[in-house]
């Protein structure tokens, strides 16, 4: 749905699981979509680097969450909710609800 204009479908499922459960790590993110952990990494990398995140130590594991000094972050959300609305709902129900 996104992944023309951020990039690809690793970049769309990264947005959408930051969108769903608002932070997470390369690794839980790649195993919740059987993706190479690899090209998870460097999405959220990118990410970083553009500073639409930001990571944290936590232990021994890097967490990623949305940096709320991004100046467009609000707008950003707000686009990335309305999108995710448009997810069909066993989709929602596979990847974006799971307990955590």
């Amino acid at each position: 749905m996104i992944r023309k204009i951020f990039g690809g479908e690793t970049a769309e499922k990264v947005l959408f699981f930051l969108t769903a459960y608002q932070d997470g790590y390369a690794s839980g993110i790649a195993k919740t979509f059987d993706i190479s952990l690899n090209m998870v990494q460097k999405q959220l990398a990118k990410f970083e680097e553009a500073g639409l995140l930001v990571s944290r130590l936590k232990g021994r594991t890097r967490l990623y969450e949305w940096n709320p000094r991004y100046p467009f972050l609000k707008e950003f959300k707000v686009f990335m909710e309305k999108a995710f609305e448009f997810i069909p709902e066993e989709e929602k129900e596979r990847y974006y609800r799971q307990r955590r």
